[in-house]
């Protein structure tokens, strides 16, 4: 169906732009312009098949965008843990940490950033799976201020499932009313010392403590935790209205406008021109309903759910990030000002090292959070502080900051925004899921903002540095979306400025990168394919299955093999192994604890091509009262196995108490990922 011109519209901020129909163009053939499968070979290798499968792709004239674009997936597939059948989490930190929630590894702080990230991923699975955690499972266990409710509904925009989104209404007015107990009836407003806030050793923190300590403690009415119950109230309001409940939609659209009314009536500090902590805390130190002493990046919070008025009172406020005088540094946004008396001052050492810290250092989760308000303030505020250059280049220092001194690509949890470089890097911080990255490509750099209606407007945030991008294949409300930009119009040949392609159906081409607004059509819904239950999971590491292995039989490693984490990365380990080993042959099982029947396996090996290496010949096996017999293959033989990817390996069905992996590996060491059983 060729789109009328009537659906087009004009970002009234565009100066002179013309809009035409071009031919129909088939979805194939913007994939033939932009190969996703050469993509996903290039940056994926072995694993590319799940990426062709999920990501949207991505080509840009700054290669290194696109390197981290591509970078960022590989990290965010890594902390997708399966954890039981048609259930999905996404983790913080890439391993177990002490902090976080047993067995599942999860910490809540993130969360709205795994979901805004995670809400481009076309296999609604993984988002159903975690928001249901969240919210049914108790995922959301308020260990840490959030905006999760905020996060889920921005993902609906995406999927534009609103039935699923509904059914976790009551359990997200639950969440918000929990929050009361950090609620100021006398001052209408939320509260919460550093720590819960995702941030230690903040202004409000270490000058509660004399400037003598500041992991905890110094509760504080902040513009954060503030700006998060109100991006929850505005999403639970529109979620009781997709539902039809009028009176819940209207009661949670007075409480966000009541927080909005006392954020900027309150927490706006006039001489500071900037949103400002005030002390709930009262001590010797500081003083209850003073403002804390300095600005930082946590002001900005605001406008991550474009909550200021659009007024220049407001708007001067980002004078303040864009200024190496104030919160930016050479290499990245910093938390808080140089200004500031304890600037940059080290409280906490681990293991002799510098340990986490907010006076200062650049951290991506408030880095990311700053430039997605960046982005708010550009495509829906009329301001002339910052401008698509400035979105660009806050932009292009994030990406910079994901790669090391050596090189690779890694991010890690913050850095010296001053000398560049990365300050807390542990072993445990390596790939670390604490920010959001594509969505601020996708939906700021290619300005892909989701809608609740059928009508997606288009408003890329690029400058005459971006020569070109292409995004490919990107479902939104169930089809197909393409978004080209060509400066010269000689790259992709489909004209000059940005071009439009929905279902292969018709091609939209606006001669300037300005916005435009493009009429879908209803949404289309597809249910989740259900899923087989993995027979070999057991994240709790007791019971069933149980894990035996002929070498390295601590507890821990064993179930590594077996614990819904899959993931490649040389930096940080996740399998069992046969290191430390001389055997020529070596075996891996499991005990089911009853009879399975077992018709495939899932076999997933870590190989670096050096010291670990896949098996020279291996064997399944069943166990059949004391012995172990191996299966027949469906394909009459075993399959050659591809290391750092999943092998899917089909087998005459067999029913049995137990599976066992055996195989040969002279002078090479195997590593199992993840062993799965269908």
């Amino acid at each position: 169906m060729l789109l009328n011109l009537k659906t087009y519209s004009i970002n009234l901020l565009a100066a002179s732009i013309t809009i035409m129909l071009m031919p129909s163009c088939k979805q194939n053939e913007a994939d033939k312009i932009l190969d996703s499968s050469q993509l996903a070979q290039e940056y994926f290798k072995e694993d590319a098949k799940w990426y062709q499968e999920n990501i949207p792709f991505f080509e840009c004239s700054d290669k290194q965008i696109e390197q981290v674009y591509y970078y960022r997936w590989k990290l965010y597939k890594a902390h997708i843990r399966n954890v039981g059948q048609n259930k999905y989490v996404t983790t913080e930190f890439i391993n177990d940490m002490d902090w976080d929630i047993d067995p599942y590894s999860t910490i809540n702080a993130a969360s709205m950033h795994h979901i805004y990230e995670g809400r481009w991923l076309k296999d609604n699975r993984f988002m159903d799976g975690y928001i249901n955690y969240l919210y049914q499972d108790g995922g959301n266990n308020r260990q840490y201020s959030e905006s999760i409710a905020d996060a889920a509904y921005a993902r609906y925009l995406v999927n534009g499932d609103a039935g699923f989104l509904t059914k976790h209404l009551d359990s997200m007015k639950r969440h918000f009313n929990g929050w009361y107990d950090h609620y100021d009836s006398s001052k209408q407003l939320y509260y919460i010392p550093a720590m819960p806030d995702a941030t230690e050793y903040t202004i409000a923190s270490i000058d509660a403590s004399g400037g003598k300590d500041g992991f905890a403690g110094g509760e504080a009415f902040r513009p954060t935790i503030n700006s998060y119950m109100y991006g929850n109230a505005l999403a639970i309001s529109r979620i009781a209205a997709l539902k039809g409940d009028t009176e819940t939609s209207k009661e949670y659209l007075q409480k966000a406008a009541e927080i909005k009314t006392n954020i900027l009536q309150k927490l706006w500090n006039d001489s500071m021109q900037h949103f400002v902590d005030r002390y709930k805390q009262d001590n010797q130190y500081v003083h209850y309903w003073d403002f804390i002493r300095g600005r930082e990046l946590a002001g900005m919070a605001p406008w991550y759910f474009n909550l200021p008025d659009s007024s220049p009172k407001y708007n001067a406020a980002w004078k303040h990030v864009i200024d190496t005088t104030y919160l930016l540094g050479k290499y990245g946004l910093r938390t808080n000002e140089p200004s500031y008396q304890y600037y940059f001052k080290q409280f906490t050492f681990s293991f002799g090292k510098p340990g986490s810290q907010w006076n200062g250092p650049s951290w991506p989760y408030q880095s990311s959070q700053a430039i997605h308000a960046m982005g708010n303030l550009l495509q829906n505020y009329k301001q002339d502080v910052v401008s698509n250059s400035d979105y660009v280049k806050q932009l292009r220092l994030f990406t910079q900051q994901h790669i090391l001194p050596n090189g690779t690509i890694n991010l890690v949890e913050n850095y010296e925004p001053n000398k560049g470089g990365p300050i807390v890097y542990f072993y445990w911080s390596n790939h670390y899921n604490h920010s959001s990255y594509n969505d601020l490509v996708i939906s700021g750099l290619c300005g892909i903002q989701p809608s609740s209606g059928n009508t997606l407007t288009i408003h890329p945030l690029i400058d005459s540095s971006i020569k070109y991008f292409f995004i490919s294949n990107l479902q939104y409300h169930g089809h197909t979306l393409s978004v080209v930009y060509d400066k010269e119009g000689k790259k992709y040949k489909f004209g000059k400025g940005l071009t439009v392609i929905v279902d292969g159906k018709s091609v939209v081409s606006a001669s300037d990168q300005s916005s435009v607004q493009v009429e879908i059509g209803a949404p289309i819904l597809k249910a989740n394919p259900d899923e087989k239950e993995n027979f070999a999971l057991n994240i709790w590491e007791k019971g069933y299955p149980s894990p035996s292995a002929s070498v390295n039989t601590v507890t821990d490693t064993l179930f590594q093999a077996i614990d819904g984490k899959k993931w490649y990365f040389k930096e940080i380990s996740n399998y069992w192994s046969t290191d430390s080993t001389f055997n020529e042959s070596d075996w891996y099982a499991l005990d089911f604890g009853k009879e399975r029947e077992i018709a495939s396996v899932n076999l997933s090996l870590y190989s670096d091509g050096k010291r670990f290496d896949l098996p020279e010949t291996y064997s399944l096996e069943y166990r059949k009262g004391d012995q172990w017999i191996p299966f027949a293959f469906k394909a009459g033989k075993p399959i050659k196995l591809i290391g750092n990817t999943t092998n899917t390996i089909e087998l005459l069905k067999q029913k049995t108490t137990g599976i066992r992996f055996s195989f040969r590996h002279p002078k090479k060491v195997v590593a199992i990922v993840e062993l799965e059983c269908y």
